[in-house]
């Protein structure tokens, strides 16, 4: 049985952390999954109840940027990065140090790390209280639609994790901005919570990711959320629509498209924060109900590419992968 805490009962969440159980936890994105990092068997536990690949590495969860940093090895970008955007959505990989501490499953055996500080301050506080990093992919089953409330947890992980620490709904609704380090330039990895052009305006000139069925080929994947078919609902998605069929559920970005057996909004107000806290709500309903219905696929609404809707298109197109 999975345990619900209250935000109240954090220190019963850090004490089961240290004893290598799996605990999940609210961050300002969506919901991890977390396992004491340093402990190769909480962290094989973590693959094993996602069902995830071994060669997609985790996320490592710090207090603070100095604790991070004792692990992984910054550069003056790094540096910078970290003052102006932690805590907060964004994920550096960086070159692992030779003492690093963090368990090499967590990495998927690569030479390099992924950190990052939460903004979320139940996830600082926990792992403030548990006093080891913590490594944390969303709370989900592999592939599936990530978490952004305890519900959601338990609908996917119940039973096969000790705790989740509800934290009520999670602001920003989509994963961090996964950003490449590690090689001396910079790479984005995976569009997320922070927009690559605000981080080009600190650091410079970011390029752009390597098409995901090439990295997923090669099994050279850096970083967390780069699977080929990932954030799926049951039902096909079919992107851009420009109408919508009685026998098709509606995701939809600003007014409507009329017609559909079910739909959810987005934003009707076409704000892309919005948009991006109700994604995975969105889809996560729309799958439910279309299914309740019998509905034949979820059709979702254009999404401009900009700002976070970078990040959202990157979800759906996950979603609308071949599978």
């Amino acid at each position: 049985m999975t345990l619900r805490l209250r935000p109240e009962e954090v220190a019963r969440a850090a004490e089961l952390l240290r004893a290598g159980e799996l605990v999940a936890f609210p961050t300002e994105t969506v919901y991890g999954l977390g396992a004491d990092a340093r402990n190769g068997r909480a962290v094989a536990a973590v693959f094993e109840a996602k069902g995830r690949p071994h060669f997609n590495p985790l996320i490592c969860h710090f207090a603070e940027a100095e604790a991070a940093f004792a692990e992984a090895l910054p550069d003056e970008r790094a540096r910078a990065l970290a003052a102006r955007f932690w805590p907060g959505p964004l994920t550096m990989v960086l070159p692992r140090r030779a003492e690093c501490r963090i368990d090499l499953l967590a990495g998927a055996g690569l030479d390099t790390l992924a950190v990052r500080v939460p903004a979320h301050p139940l996830a600082l506080a926990l792992i403030r209280a548990a006093e080891v990093p913590v490594a944390g992919p969303s709370a989900n089953r592999s592939g599936q639609v990530s978490p952004t409330t305890a519900d959601h947890v338990l609908d996917g992980l119940g039973g096969r994790i000790a705790a989740v620490l509800d934290g009520g709904p999670c602001a920003v609704g989509v994963e961090s901005t996964v950003l490449d380090l590690a090689a001396g330039g910079a790479a984005l990895l995976r569009p997320g919570g922070v927009p690559v052009e605000e981080i080009e305006a600190l650091i410079g000139t970011v390029a752009r990711p390597i098409p995901i069925a090439a990295a997923e080929r090669t099994r050279s994947l850096r970083s967390p959320g780069m699977m080929l078919s990932h954030y799926a609902p049951s039902l096909p998605v079919r992107l851009d629509a420009q109408s919508v069929a009685a026998d098709e559920a509606l995701l939809a970005f600003g007014p409507p498209l009329q017609g559909a057996g079910a739909a959810w909004q987005m934003s009707e107000a076409r704000d892309l924060r919005e948009a991006a806290a109700r994604l995975f709500a969105g889809l996560r309903w729309l799958d439910a109900e279309g299914q309740r219905l019998g509905l034949s696929r979820i059709a979702v609404m254009r999404v401009p590419m900009e700002g976070l809707g970078a990040a959202i298109n990157d979800r759906l197109a996950r979603a609308a992968a071949p599978r």
